[in-house]
């Protein structure tokens, strides 16, 4: 029987051998005292692999075949204002809940599973294999689940044992209930016309009656898996005039839970209208709606003006997520891609072993190692944070000295989890398009043609440079990021800078010495954006007295003036800290694991040639487009005047 856990040799030594899986079950499991879940970690783990096994048969036999089927098909809004499945995929839904998969990673004391988020996420890679539309629909039913339990633990209005780490009472019961038996599921919707990474720009607003009730009313767009019951809501809840108020911007967001229609007499009664089925590109299986909020009741979350601390909880975890997605379906393309270029024949010998289409084919391979040796760092990591402020802030009784452990951890862990997750988004989604491109060019004219499925999985990547935050957002928070950690603390750039130049010439692997230069071409690039930001920056202290040059210097930052160099190779830089990233994961792997230094030499050969070319780019383009913007913002403010 066909398996996407077994004929993945790559997925299978992360579960078998890379992750290392007793922390996180440690954590999950809360120290064992909970009676009614696994003895040990071994035990755990058995049963996640388990599970794996038997969903890598499942989405190999019951969705994979019907991939096209479901393309073709669709999903449309029916008369009655609601949102139509077609009877496969349907079926396949039906089947996930008899599967008990929407509760997999919930507490058990709320009728889930309680296995860890990376479990999700790695059936989530083999779910996207099969069928994106189906994977990305999955995936807001337990991760939806859990998140309203952190927001309600977060806020204060969830009840946890101390002792066991049980939860007792939760505020969002219900809803984590329904998602669990396959009743409901949830979304989040922040996206609205003309406000899409601009979220200052949003214009939904939230008003609260005399009673105290809240209720939202506005626009939103692009919403995927919009017809669900529960949802995520981002909205304005402070007005403000003056368009320097700080409330007039992110501060004066809220956050919120609307239940958008309930069940009354066997009949639906909306609170919020879906007001079209978008007709897409690809996806043609996941349902993406305009919403119509018209005074819907709400629940707020938290605090007034939380609004964007709780989306950054919600879409750290949904570009993860759509990392996971990217590797399923770069996974499908090569593999659909091998398989057709072994067979096809040409000039007397299988296209396969024709130069040009060999190094394709290894090329798309070695991408996807990336992709998965960052998915799964970056998935195990974000858990790890999650789960210890748990442990920290409300159960585990630690000791000073285990509290003092725990902490260490966590920061070291959130440093970890906030560097690689931006890299996943941006480099999963790009090379979801660059890979599956690359399978309908292997295909020839027949990947041209809807028979092969090579178009389908195409038109299905173009969206993920777009959704969850763009892969320009992705470079620009990695750029702010990395420039920013060395103004906050030059010593340690320094020091690291130094140390990566050592090795380079004194380590005794050779492949180490290796990944030290990637390092070294790295920081010494990051040193040029910094030195060129800050001799700009200078020039703005020309006329101002000494002792206004530290607040000046210091403080008074314009993003968009005095990064504006590092902001146009945002992209570029992004790709150099990507392949850096990826070479210091494999060589860990290789230190502990011999069979995974192939995979780093591999990754190496075509590294350092990219980061080499891309610092050259960087160091020669610009200045005439940089020229030209200034004069343009030059003449729209004296036009304003």
């Amino acid at each position: 029987m066909a398996s996407f856990y077994e004929d993945n040799e790559d997925l299978r030594w992360y579960v078998e051998k890379g992750i290392d899986w007793e922390p996180l079950i440690e954590l999950t499991e809360r120290r064992f005292i909970d009676s009614d879940g696994p003895d040990d970690a071994k035990e755990a783990l058995e049963l996640y692999v388990d599970i794996m096994k038997m969903v890598g048969e499942f989405v190999a036999g019951e969705i994979a075949p019907h991939a096209g089927e479901i393309d073709r098909e669709g999903v449309h809004l029916g008369e009655d204002g609601e949102v139509v499945f077609p009877e496969r995929l349907q079926s396949i839904f039906d089947q996930i809940e008899e599967l008990d998969l929407h509760g997999l990673n919930v507490p058990r004391e709320l009728g889930g599973m309680n296995a860890p988020m990376l479990v999700y996420f790695l059936l989530s890679e083999m779910m996207g294999r099969a069928d994106v539309s189906v994977m990305a629909h999955h995936g807001f039913h337990g991760g939806m689940a859990m998140a309203a339990l952190i927001f309600s633990i977060r806020e204060g209005t969830t009840t946890i044992d101390r002792e066991t780490g049980r939860i007792q009472e939760t505020r969002f019961r219900q809803m984590i209930e329904e998602i669990v038996a396959g009743k409901a599921w949830g979304c989040m919707d922040i996206t609205e016309p003309d406000a899409g990474s601009d979220m200052a720009a949003l214009r939904a607003k939230a008003e609260q009656d005399e009673d105290g009730n809240w209720f939202v009313s506005g626009e939103k767009i692009f919403i995927t898996s919009g017809h669900g019951k529960w949802h995520f809501v981002i909205a304005r809840t402070e007005d403000a005039g003056d368009p320097n108020d700080p409330m007039a911007g992110l501060k004066g967001l809220s956050f919120f839970l609307v239940p958008t229609y309930h069940e009354k007499d066997g009949k639906r009664e909306r609170h919020v209208a879906i007001t079209r089925v978008e007709e897409k590109m690809g996806h043609h299986g996941s349902a993406t709606c305009g919403l119509l909020f018209d005074r819907a009741p709400a629940m707020l979350i938290g605090e007034r003006g939380e609004g964007f601390k709780h989306m950054l909880t919600l879409m750290n975890n949904a570009r993860v997520g759509v990392g996971f997605e990217c590797l399923g379906l770069c996974e499908a393309a090569y593999r659909k891609a091998k398989a057709y270029a072994a067979e096809r024949g040409s000039m007397g010998k299988t296209i396969d072993r024709h130069e040009m289409i060999a190094d394709m084919l290894d090329e798309m391979e070695a991408d996807i190692t990336a992709i998965r040796a960052m998915a799964v760092t970056a998935g195990y990591n974000e858990e790890i944070c999650q789960k210890l402020r748990l442990a920290l802030e409300h159960y585990g009784n630690l000791s000073a000295e285990e509290t003092a452990e725990a902490k260490a951890e966590l920061k070291k862990r959130e440093r970890i989890a906030r560097r690689l997750t931006p890299l996943l988004k941006y480099w999963g989604a790009e090379k979801a398009v660059e890979i599956s491109r690359r399978c309908i060019q292997i295909h020839g004219g027949n990947g041209y043609i809807d028979e092969y499925g090579a178009e389908k999985l195409m038109r299905d990547a173009m969206v993920m440079p777009i959704y969850e935050g763009t892969s320009q957002i992705q470079a620009l928070m990695a750029m702010k990021d990395t420039l920013g950690g060395i103004m906050k603390d030059p010593r340690r750039f320094v020091r690291k800078m130094a140390q990566a130049r050592w090795r380079s010439v004194s380590a005794r692997d050779p492949l180490e010495r290796r990944v030290a230069k990637l390092q070294s071409l790295s920081f010494g690039l990051q040193q040029q954006l910094i030195v060129r930001t800050a001799g700009d920056k200078m020039k703005g202290l020309q006329g101002k007295p000494v002792t206004d040059w530290p607040d000046s210097f210091l403080k008074d930052w314009d993003p968009k003036r005095d990064f504006s160099f590092a902001m146009l190779h945002a992209d570029r830089l992004i790709r150099i800290l990507t392949d850096v990233a990826v070479a210091e994961l494999l060589l860990r792997q290789a230190n502990e694991h011999a069979e995974r230094r192939p995979l780093l030499e591999r990754h190496l050969e075509r590294a350092e040639v990219r980061c080499a070319n891309l610092v050259n780019e960087i160091e020669h383009t610009g200045e005439r487009l940089l020229a030209k913007l200034a004069r343009l913002g030059t003449a729209m403010a004296d036009a304003a005047e």
